[in-house]
């Protein structure tokens, strides 16, 4: 096929999921491709609510772009962490917040406002079953024509990778944490 045979789409759903490690920073390598496409870009983070290395960045270059990126951090840390979490969060608790942060996708999504809205750990959410696998397909389906969506975290549906129109599995080879060693800052957070 002739480069001229191609054609370009008004919009694409990005996935990123797998088991290993740079998901996250998958999503935020797309958002500084869009930002410096001049894009509007939000930044919707599920799960993450503790301070973590991109929240800093996001902060610190908020002022540089406006209105053209928006930031909301949801969620209420790892469901079900036992031992690994700092304090005990109810199913409720996570259920609620995990909604809340949809709420915000999903408006960001529908408006057009945003060229790009990333739901990063929003796989997550919906493996764990604090949103449904429904609630995705509707933010997949009603965004707005111009609005590309990424959707980050393991354990992406498999009933929905039709409606994506790239999907990429981070394969773990090796990781240091099941030789007993915790995510090292900078690297994992």
């Amino acid at each position: 096929m002739a480069f001229e045979d191609y054609q370009t789409k008004e919009s694409v759903v990005v996935v990123y999921t797998g088991e290993s490690k740079g998901k996250t920073s998958a999503g935020l390598g797309l958002m500084v491709r869009a930002l410096g496409n001049r894009w509007n870009v939000a930044f919707i983070q599920f799960i993450k609510y503790w301070g973590v290395g991109e929240h800093v960045f996001i902060r610190d270059i908020m002022p540089l772009y406006g209105d053209q990126l928006h930031f909301y951090k949801g969620g209420k840390g790892f469901y079900n962490a036992g031992e690994l979490s700092a304090e005990f969060v109810t199913p409720e608790q996570h259920k609620a917040a995990a909604l809340q942060t949809y709420r915000e996708a999903l408006r960001c999504a529908t408006s057009g406002d945003f060229n790009l809205v990333i739901c990063d750990e929003i796989n997550n959410a919906v493996h764990d079953g604090l949103l449904t696998k429904a609630q995705l397909e509707k933010l997949i389906s009603g965004r707005a024509p111009s609005t590309s969506i990424c959707l980050t975290g393991r354990d992406f549906p498999q009933s929905l990778v039709p409606k994506a129109d790239i999907v990429t599995n981070m394969t773990k080879v090796k990781h240091h944490f099941d030789e007993k060693f915790l995510a090292s800052k900078g690297i994992d957070f």
